[in-house]
């Protein structure tokens, strides 16, 4: 399956946390499904352990996705490696995908998983701040992918197309000094305050506090890739229905569009007659057959 869009004559289409609508998110079982299901690309969320590993969680925090608790940065690699991180979705694991205990995955697991899938395949990797580790997070990954094999230059690993995502802009900023603009992706989306207090449980003046940091980092965020620093634009499909004009704009200007999370079938539709260039969604066998039965070119 290509990765040129022109050649596709349609989104591609990157599996959010792999195949999640299927599978608990981040696990091999979910990563093995968006394979299985054609996914052109796959994305994955990033942390550090205490140990300094990569792992493939989206909170920072452990209490949501496993039957632990408390903060993913103190814990060991072989501490995680304990813990049920599948169980809590509900969903049979095929005995094929794993047992259990090896659902847990460090990014060189995942990528031994893309390896094996016998065709050219997207990476997208969104490192997660704040981060206790500030941006020795960014450093670490790159170390971490140099080691297994990446080249920089063309940011190809082996089959592998990596690309980089962040909310942050000093993170952008900081991929930017060694990763091709091409394959770094600004990630934006609206603030709202109300939201962000019921999600984290924050306070009134708390959460007003974060709302203005997240809100300047949102701004910034728009700057860059108004001023084309980033070659990525990544903005929820909340982001994409509000701002139709921003979304135009950043189009005519050559900006490769990555839109997230995009599941329902109307949001689907938009994207593809946008001619936005990549859909990320938890449910990629689905937003594939629906792109697949109208093969209309893109605009």
């Amino acid at each position: 399956m290509t990765t040129d869009v022109s050649a596709a004559a349609r989104p591609l289409v990157y599996a959010h946390r792999g195949a999640s609508g299927a599978f608990a998110e981040h696990t091999r079982a979910a990563y093995l499904q968006a394979i299985a299901d054609g996914a052109d690309g796959v994305e994955c969320d990033v942390h550090l352990t205490r140990d300094q590993h990569v792992v493939l969680l989206h909170d920072s925090t452990l209490d949501r996705t496993s039957d632990g608790t408390g903060q993913v940065a103190d814990r060991m690699l072989e501490e995680l490696r304990l813990l049920d991180f599948s169980s809590w979705k509900g969903a049979r694991i095929p005995e094929a995908y794993g047992a259990k205990s090896e659902q847990f995955l460090t990014l060189p697991d995942l990528l031994d998983i893309l390896r094996a899938a016998g065709r050219r395949i997207g990476l997208a990797i969104e490192l997660k701040h704040p981060s206790p580790f500030h941006l020795g997070l960014e450093d670490r990954v790159l170390e971490v992918l140099r080691a297994e094999g990446w080249d920089p230059a063309t940011s190809m690993l082996e089959n592998i197309k990596v690309s980089f995502m962040s909310f942050s802009p000093d993170a952008v900023r900081h991929l930017l000094e060694s990763v091709p603009a091409e394959a770094v992706c600004q990630l934006v989306d609206d603030v709202n305050v109300t939201e962000i207090r019921e999600e984290l449980g924050l306070g009134v003046l708390t959460g007003g506090a974060l709302a203005n940091v997240m809100k300047a980092a949102q701004t910034e965020g728009e700057r860059i890739l108004a001023a084309g620093e980033a070659g990525i634009a990544g903005p929820g499909i909340g982001y994409v229905r509000a701002h139709p004009g921003t979304i135009e704009r950043w189009l005519g200007s050559g900006r490769k569009f990555r839109v997230w999370t995009v599941d329902a079938a109307d949001d689907v539709e938009r994207c593809r007659e946008l001619g936005i260039h990549e859909i990320t969604t938890n449910c990629p066998a689905r937003v594939l057959a629906q792109l697949m039965a109208d093969s209309r070119p893109l605009p």
